[in-house]
């Protein structure tokens, strides 16, 4: 088995894509070792000394190292945990597990509509791209009497440097653009 890094955006975070699929559908954000109770793969990557936080997307996985932590020692137990993940044929998740995914609620009316294109543009546009980065973006809700849309930046866009630039340069303009009732993008945190 071989497995491909690539750098992020991110300098805390690297994306490690094992030539398979990780989840498929949907995505998964493990912020410590207490979230990642339910996957073995990332137990065993929070065993490594200097994990941060791991993400599973479609067909990759990001992990996040302690800002005190070197990857010059760091890549090489997460690689091993992946490729042993992936041998052994172990699944991904030892019980049943949903995303934890914010839905977007029940709109109404023309938020309803606003709400569609927003999720449409973000699913065809914004997070293939976000996703090259080893990143997700995630619709959380929009506020009709303001027009302010709030995503959730996960994967190796949470924390990111670049993140807020990309936020509010790429995605608030493009928004705004094909969504005219859209002022404003903000992160939820």
């Amino acid at each position: 088995m071989f497995i491909q890094t690539e750098p992020t955006p991110n300098p805390e975070v690297l994306k490690f894509l094992p030539g398979r699929e990780v989840m498929g559908e949907g995505a998964r954000d493990f912020r410590d070792s207490l979230d990642a109770e339910d996957s073995p793969l990332a137990t065993d990557i929070f065993q490594i000394t200097g994990v941060e936080r791991v993400y599973f997307g479609p067909e990759f996985l990001t992990v996040e190292k302690q800002p005190d932590a070197d990857w010059a020692h760091l890549k090489a137990p997460v690689l091993a945990a992946i490729m042993d993940h992936f041998t052994s044929g172990r699944p991904l998740f030892t019980a049943a597990q949903e995303d934890a995914q914010h839905e977007a609620g029940d709109y109404e009316g023309d938020a309803a509509q606003i709400v569609a294109e927003i999720k449409d543009l973000l699913d065809s546009r914004i997070r293939p791209a976000v996703a090259q980065d080893g990143g997700d973006i995630l619709f959380s809700r929009y506020e009709a009497d303001t027009g302010v849309v709030w995503l959730n930046m996960r994967g190796a866009c949470s924390g990111c440097p670049s993140s807020t630039a990309t936020l509010k340069s790429g995605v608030e303009s493009m928004l705004k653009h094909y969504v005219p009732e859209v002022t404003r993008v903000e992160q939820t945190l």
